[in-house]
């Protein structure tokens, strides 16, 4: 194989990569310190078999708190509440309850066409390596995708059909 033939062939597969990216639910920033504050733009790349996506559910992982959620024009925002599993310290106040799920409904995203869902929160104070899973269902008005799978320990997201977008904690700087 010559070098161009090589040069070429590495060519086409940088090309293909973000299109890659692109096939999955994911998060834009895959890494952040540990106890800091997020902000999770969740990027959605495709809908489902060529139906547009009318709605992205996201459950918030455990110890993940203060979650808002930025709107969307053309999209109802919603958020369930729930109880914590682990309380939390905040301007000398104790918090039991915040968000535990953010729902974003009511658009029509084509396949064809890409966007971004944000929130911001603040993330759990953890070892660095902790990884923390953001379940996503994407729905369309023609089937679903659940991009909810976690690997089990020694696999990566890779190697799963539907992976759960995560973040990985770092140490506080």
């Amino acid at each position: 194989m010559t070098g161009t033939i090589r040069a070429a062939l590495a060519a086409a597969l940088l090309l293909a990569l973000p299109a890659t990216a692109l096939a999955h639910v994911t998060l834009e920033t895959k890494q952040a310190p540990s106890g800091s504050y997020y902000k999770a733009v969740i990027r959605v790349g495709h809908g489902c078999d060529g139906s547009p996506t009318t709605a992205i559910r996201i459950r918030v992982p455990d110890g993940v708190v203060a979650v808002k959620p930025m709107p969307k024009p053309g999209w109802t925002l919603a958020t369930v509440e729930g109880t914590y599993a682990t309380p939390y310290e905040s301007h000398g106040k104790t918090i039991t309850k915040g968000v535990t799920e953010v729902v974003w409904s009511g658009g029509s995203l084509p396949d064809a066409w890409y966007e971004e869902f944000v929130l911001q929160a603040k993330l759990p104070e953890k070892a660095a390596g902790t990884v923390l899973p953001f379940p996503i269902v994407q729905e369309c008005e023609k089937g679903v995708h659940r991009w909810i799978e976690i690997p089990e320990p020694g696999k990566s997201a890779n190697d799963l059909k539907e992976p759960a977008p995560s973040v990985t904690l770092t140490a506080k700087p």
